[in-house]
């Protein structure tokens, strides 16, 4: 394990960024996003997705520089076209000028096209949640899950993510995929050597199997079987087939199709809560609602219940203080990553004065 502090570690991503043709501003977009996602513990999203951005940049299939653009739109819906940028920014924009006609008009609908992997759904909802907006938001993803009965992959373990502010609390902010886990978490787990829950997945054969890499090469389960699977399909339908992205088999694979871009589909939604009450009195109402669930009867062995992103709240508090640890695999890719375009990691390393060197836990 190797310790940084966030910010640090945000100033190692956009450097390499930059170098590989971002701007500024939207290197530390991509950053925050990362980072973001490590420090609320959702690892398979943070910066071990660096390598394979860096890797589509290089080679020509995400464009740097992208001209985002409003392609229709009305007082209730926006379609946008990303110009194959980063999907972290072409999300950003897709948020902004969602909030503007949300606060004019009430709501609005947002379908974007011609997009990439956009990371965590919960750095867009917290986006629109911090403008006092009801904010959903949702993609789709490269055909890695079956249809519930099936064994070949059709549709993508598409995430959603929603939000509500609260007043004293944080706030309630669902996010996840489709499938039984992210299939991040199985990338993961394989690069590492490690074996995966039973029930996570089945080969290419259709069977049950723990083995991360023969995971990789059969389909993720849908959580709650064909629940999961119908939820996901719904997802492609509004992010893909409503947007004109690619659905389905059409969406192409971040970490296989190295000749032509994604055309990954994002659908969000933005609600003005004044249009329904007074804000203070909603938030007033979302604390209520906390505080019984919080203080409501546990079960046997339950130290605490809690709503949706509060664990994660609370591993962002901790690790903005304590700083994140990577794995030493994790490391050393985007370690490998910053000397192929001429960053050095070991500027942006934590350092304990005291004994002059990087501090790994026990654990």
């Amino acid at each position: 394990m190797v310790r940084f502090f966030p910010d640090k570690l945000k100033e190692y991503v956009c450097k390499i960024l930059q170098n590989v043709g971002l701007s500024q501003e939207d290197s530390k977009v991509v950053a925050d996003s990362l980072v973001g996602a490590n420090l609320r513990g959702v690892d398979s999203h943070g910066v071990t997705r660096l390598p394979i951005y860096v890797k589509r940049l290089k080679l020509g299939v995400v464009n740097p520089k992208p001209n985002v653009k409003i392609l229709e739109e009305s007082d209730a819906t926006l379609l946008i076209d990303g110009d194959n940028g980063m999907g972290q920014i072409v999300g950003k924009k897709a948020i902004e000028l969602g909030l503007e006609k949300a606060r004019k008009n009430g709501a609005v609908f947002i379908g974007v096209k011609h997009s990439n992997h956009f990371g965590t759904g919960a750095f867009f909802v917290q986006m629109g949640v911090k403008k006092d907006m009801i904010t959903y938001a949702m993609s789709n993803a490269p055909s890695t899950m079956a249809p519930w009965g099936g064994i070949k992959p059709y549709i993508g373990t598409n995430p959603f993510a929603f939000g509500v502010p609260a007043g004293k609390y944080n706030p309630i902010i669902l996010d996840m995929a489709t499938s039984v886990v992210a299939r991040g978490k199985i990338i993961t787990a394989a690069r590492e050597g490690k074996e995966i829950p039973l029930g996570w997945a089945i080969d290419k054969e259709g069977k049950p199997t723990t083995d991360a890499k023969a995971a990789l090469d059969g389909s993720v389960l849908p959580f709650g079987g064909p629940k999961g699977y119908a939820i996901s399909l719904m997802i492609d339908i509004m992010s893909g087939v409503l947007t004109g992205a690619g659905f389905g088999p059409y969406v192409n694979n971040i970490y296989g199709d190295f000749d032509k871009p994604q055309n990954v589909g994002h659908f969000f939604q933005l609600i003005d809560i004044s249009r329904f009450m007074p804000v203070e009195k909603f938030k007033q109402r979302v604390d209520q609602m906390i505080e019984e669930i919080k203080s409501s009867p546990k079960a046997h062995g339950v130290d605490e219940i809690y709503l949706p992103g509060e664990i994660e709240f609370n591993n962002e508090k901790k690790r903005r203080v304590e700083g994140i640890f990577l794995t030493k695999e994790v490391y050393e890719d985007i370690k490998a990553v910053g000397e192929e375009v001429g960053v050095n990691i070991e500027e942006y390393l934590y350092v304990d004065k005291s004994i002059g060197k990087n501090v790994v836990p026990d654990s």
